[in-house]
């Protein structure tokens, strides 16, 4: 941290100033024993800091501090976690060091439009961004050298009000950076590092802010300064505008700008992974530089091409993006001849073949410019195949090169510290590093030896503070006079914790079929209000601002869920978010997902669940394919039906495994009020989807199965055109070095 930074936190005693360092650091964001150290400095600050540790020491009192420096039992666990964050922060013997010795020593470039790492940093929308934060922090955990690189969305993030009518309307927050875990990035001179994303008319400026997560680095770029036009400094305002222009700038700054950043920056690399077609201009930028240096076009091409890697989303046509010819000269005029072709081959680059005249379509160029691509799954691979054989024609279709690395979660962050304690105590004795090899399935059959009361102790006290969170949210609503919902049971007030509890959480995009359940409303009542075995049920999510459909779904569950018929068995959670996410996926009983095959790419918010003894009720599609085995939740959508009548023969099917399978297992309880056979099941969920779809198979996954074409590559250009790349990692040093024995030295 630089001096200024230091100034700022000049009250925090120098005994305990790793603190500082461990803020601004999101390690602690999963690792619970850093975070217990800024709680138990003031609980009551942590908590209104909404466990966001730099605002917390920006705004405590220094003499909370002070006792604190002077408590031995706290600075015992201090001196402890600081040892362990600068051991994590300056080890060598990794996975990926283990797995390739011989590297070069280059990162992996990783570009996405957006992240969802904490709330603190609200740069996401959805579960693309919480993807890419989950790939960040694996990757640090694993040793992979890697930079990433994304926006810092000025406005921040778009909170969730919802009028008694149950309407949306969506509320700008701007993101407070002086309280927030990122800091500015200087040049060599100490002013803001200004970088012009070139070749672009009329010019475009970013300066640069650093998150630090973990080993990694994640720069994010920032268009509101005055050295840009007032039409320019908005570009990165708000994530994903519904304005095509502003949506094409973002783009170019993104992909183009990010790559020059990196430039300015001396950080070179070894090759690309870009995450869905937002950011790939990276991959025009690296062609333009070869060029530059004097390759011709095509022989650049072939060099970023075997040097990138792809992944893709998408299952639908709509959801790409595609730029009409008009602006897309508009905003490359200057860029074609740097490229040394003409026009008509630019924009060859990013035709659709079976829609040519429709424009420039992102994904169409991130596939050409790649030689490495997948989809998010299994399903997700097969269908994106379909969707892009005909940029390979004469290919059958089974080998089209588009394969799948399937989705997975980062454990140590979505695993509830309560659980991990209970799996520490009976998994740790026999493997105890347990939690370093949980891609391991045998290290999951141990979850056998936990007790029934023990387990399902812990599951019913999440349950319990989900429901206390709600009601919690009602009560800060009243008090600061914001008003309530026009019947306090469509948020919630009316939950019980003693019934079973089904969880919907998602974004409201009309596909997600969030209103399904709905279909026959006479039978859901009846489930819901059966008198000896009720069910509730807990929705949360957010309609896109623009889209107008999902909203009126939403609306529509909101009015159910004020209806006196539904006996308040129905609640509506306002301003879903990574916080409210970590409640759910935690305390729900079955988490139950239900989008219209095949547009569920993967679905990563069942397998948060499922990590936490959370049972999934879900539709084959996604990653259910792969982890439902008859044992470990329920499967519905596989009877195939007139478009027109799928959704009653998929509602339908609901209710059969809800009232046949599901209420009967939960509410069969033995003399100790446990539902054995339940916790079997939730024992058989945790064994079986727990090391398959964590995000430490899937980061060994890409690594494994692309990154050594990838290096070969990138070292094969490297010996062709040496550089003067920095060393990576860079040297990573605490910000103050603390006395002898504190853990920091």
């Amino acid at each position: 941290m630089g001096d200024s930074l230091h100034d700022q936190f000049a009250h925090v005693p120098e005994r305990i100033s790793g603190l500082v360092d461990l803020a601004y650091n999101l390690w602690w964001s999963w690792n619970p024993e850093a975070r217990i150290l800024f709680k138990q400095v003031n609980q009551q600050a942590w908590k209104a800091s909404v466990h966001n540790p730099v605002r917390m020491l920006r705004e405590i009192p220094a003499e909370f501090l002070n006792r604190a420096a002077e408590n031995p039992a706290y600075l015992h666990r201090y001196d402890i976690v600081m040892r362990r964050f600068n051991r994590y922060m300056t080890a060598n013997g990794t996975w990926f060091s283990q797995e390739f010795p011989d590297h070069p020593a280059l990162p992996i470039a990783y570009f996405s439009a957006e992240y969802g790492l904490h709330h603190s940093l609200p740069f996401y929308a959805g579960g693309l961004g919480f993807l890419a934060g989950d790939h960040l922090k694996e990757a640090s955990d694993l040793g992979l050298p890697m930079v990433a690189v994304g926006f810092m969305y000025a406005e921040g993030y778009l909170h969730q009000h919802i009028n008694p009518d149950g309407w949306q309307e969506s509320i700008t927050e701007p993101v407070d950076r002086t309280a927030a875990p990122i800091t500015r990035v200087r040049d060599a001179a100490g002013e803001d590092l200004v970088v012009r994303v070139p070749h672009i008319d009329p010019p475009i400026y970013v300066s640069v802010w650093k998150v630090q997560v973990g080993k990694v680095p994640l720069y994010l770029l920032d268009t509101d300064i005055p050295h840009n036009d007032p039409q320019n400094r908005c570009i990165s305002s708000r994530l994903y505008t519904g304005d095509l222009e502003q949506r094409l700038r973002q783009e170019i700054v993104l992909g183009i700008g990010g790559r020059k950043v990196l430039h300015a920056l001396g950080i070179e690399y070894a090759a690309v992974h870009l995450n869905e077609g937002h950011p790939a201009f990276a991959l025009l930028e690296r062609i333009r530089e070869r060029v530059e240096r004097g390759m011709d076009f095509d022989a650049a091409l072939r060099a970023v091409q075997a040097t990138s890697i792809f992944t893709t989303h998408t299952p639908v046509p709509a959801g790409h993006d595609v730029f009409p010819v008009d602006l897309i000269d508009r905003y490359f005029k200057t860029y074609y001849p740097a490229l040394g072709i003409e026009r008509t081959r630019f924009l060859q680059l990013g035709v659709h073949p079976e829609n040519p005249g429709a424009g420039f379509n992102m994904t169409a160029f991130a596939l050409r410019a790649s030689a490495h691509h997948n989809g998010v799954s299994r399903a997700n691979g097969t269908v994106t195949r379909q969707m892009w054989n005909c940029l390979w024609p004469g290919l059958p279709e089974t080998t089209v090169p588009i394969d799948h690395v399937t989705n997975g979660v980062h454990l140590p962050t979505w695993l509830n510290h309560r659980v991990k304690d209970l799996y520490d105590r009976y998994i740790g004795p026999t493997s105890p590093d347990w939690l370093s090899e949980h891609d391991d399935p045998m290290v999951w059959e141990l979850i056998d030896e936990i007790p029934d009361d023990e387990l399902w102790k812990i599951h019913t006290h999440l349950k319990g503070k989900l429901i206390n969170r709600i009601r919690e949210r009602q009560r800060i609503k009243w008090a600061a006079h914001s008003g309530g919902a026009s019947n306090p049971a469509a948020e919630g007030a009316f939950l019980n914790p003693s019934v079973l509890t089904i969880g919907f959480a998602r974004r409201f995009s009309t596909y997600k079929r969030a209103h399904l359940v709905f279909e026959d409303l006479d039978r859901l009542k009846r489930i819901l209000n059966n008198p000896w075995c009720p069910v509730q049920i807990v929705f949360a999510g957010k309609a896109h601002p623009n889209d107008n459909e999902g909203k009126r779904v939403l609306q529509k569950i909101y009015r159910y869920a004020q209806q006196p018929e539904f006996g308040g068995r129905i609640a509506f959670v306002e301003d879903y978010g990574e916080q409210v996410a970590q409640y759910l996926v935690h305390g729900v009983d079955v988490w139950l997902n239900n989008p219209l095959p095949p547009m569920e790419a993967s679905g990563t918010s069942g397998m948060k669940a499922s990590l936490n003894g959370v049972l999934n009720l879900s539709i084959l599609d996604g990653w259910w394919i792969e982890g439902y085995n008859g044992r470990n939740g329920w499967a519905f959508g596989d009877e195939a039906a007139p478009c027109k009548e799928q959704n009653a023969v998929d509602a339908t099917a609901i209710y059969d495994i809800l009232e046949t399978e599901v209420v009967p297992l939960y509410y069969n309880r033995s003399i100790d009020d446990i539902p054995h056979g339940w916790v079997k099941m939730m024992k058989e969920s945790i064994k079986s989807n727990a090391p398959r779809f964590s995000s430490r198979r899937m980061v060994k996954e890409y690594v494994i199965r692309y990154y050594p074409a990838l290096l070969k590559s990138a070292g094969a250009e490297c010996a062709r055109t040496p550089t003067a790349a920095k060393p990576w990692p860079p040297t990573w040093k605490p910000r103050v070095q603390g006395r002898a024995g504190e853990g920091s030295k």
